[in-house]
């Protein structure tokens, strides 16, 4: 595909400035309906970016063989948790797809074969940041599922492919924890902000470091880096997204982080944005 296919998006995708990509760091599904200092940042990010024509999520909960993109016209609000409150349930977010983006996402990365998927939806990982950050549900979002079959190298040089959405307004966001080990997770301090076991402390200083410094090998490489990454990354689901979001970052680009916390012990809220 070449550059001048990348006119054929949609006549609604004016180029624009380069839009910023997001890291958003979603931890309990709870954040969706609950008023705290991290969903106060997903609102605050979103004020500080222009406001884009659509946005692709990479969701750690559509978790695939293979590589899917959503191309309905109106993805379903997927409630993939359970043992919550009928409240967190009974929230809808109705915002549209864009199956035209959906294509050109596919197009974009070829020779991959990406099926366009008419049956996900949007997944907690998505509409639980996403709808508080644009609470009017308007503008469209389309998730490209994220391949469990292929090293974190290529999900690294994959998201490269992606770039020139960034150039027609597509804002895109990976969602997930670098810190996510349920099965350690600390029940006395489940809300305590800044409660992080001695490996999680490490783990998230460490990885701070080499993103901040742009160091992003060792981040891609995180089963060579010692105990404190087996224990923060027992699964490789919730960290992926991040490895998108750092394989968008031009060489001159700034990132910096927000929500920058441990909770409950074995999470990390650590967000991150890009230009």
């Amino acid at each position: 595909m070449n550059l001048n296919d990348l006119q054929n998006i949609s006549e609604n995708f004016q180029s624009t400035q380069r839009m910023p990509v997001l890291f958003l760091g979603h931890g309990s599904p709870m954040n969706a309906i609950e008023e705290n200092q991290f969903v106060q940042g997903f609102r605050k990010a979103a004020t500080e970016i222009p406001r884009p024509n659509a946005i692709l999520c990479i969701s750690a909960h559509w978790y695939t063989e293979g590589t899917f993109v959503t191309a309905m016209e109106m993805p379903k609000t997927i409630h993939d948790f359970y043992g919550f409150p009928k409240e967190l349930f009974d929230v809808q977010y109705p915002a549209p797809g864009n199956p035209e983006l959906a294509t050109e996402t596919a197009e974009l990365l070829l020779p991959l074969e990406v099926e366009e998927d008419h049956n996900w939806g949007l997944d907690h990982g998505a509409w639980s940041v996403i709808r508080h950050m644009y609470p009017e549900a308007d503008i469209p979002v389309i998730q490209l599922s994220i391949d469990y079959t292929k090293p974190l190298q290529y999900h690294y040089d994959l998201a490269k492919r992606l770039h020139k959405l960034r150039e027609k307004g597509i804002l895109i966001i990976g969602s997930g924890n670098i810190v996510h080990n349920l099965r350690l997770i600390d029940w006395k301090n489940i809300n305590t902000v800044g409660a992080g076991w001695d490996w999680a402390v490490e783990a998230r200083e460490k990885t701070n470091n080499w993103l901040l410094d742009g160091n992003f090998q060792p981040i891609i490489d995180y089963q060579k880096q010692g105990t404190f990454l087996e224990y923060a990354v027992p699964t490789p689901d919730h960290y992926l997204p991040l490895i998108y979001t750092l394989g968008l970052k031009d060489r001159s680009e700034h990132l910096s982080l927000f929500n920058d916390e441990l909770i409950g012990g074995s999470l990390s809220m650590t967000s991150v944005r890009i230009g």
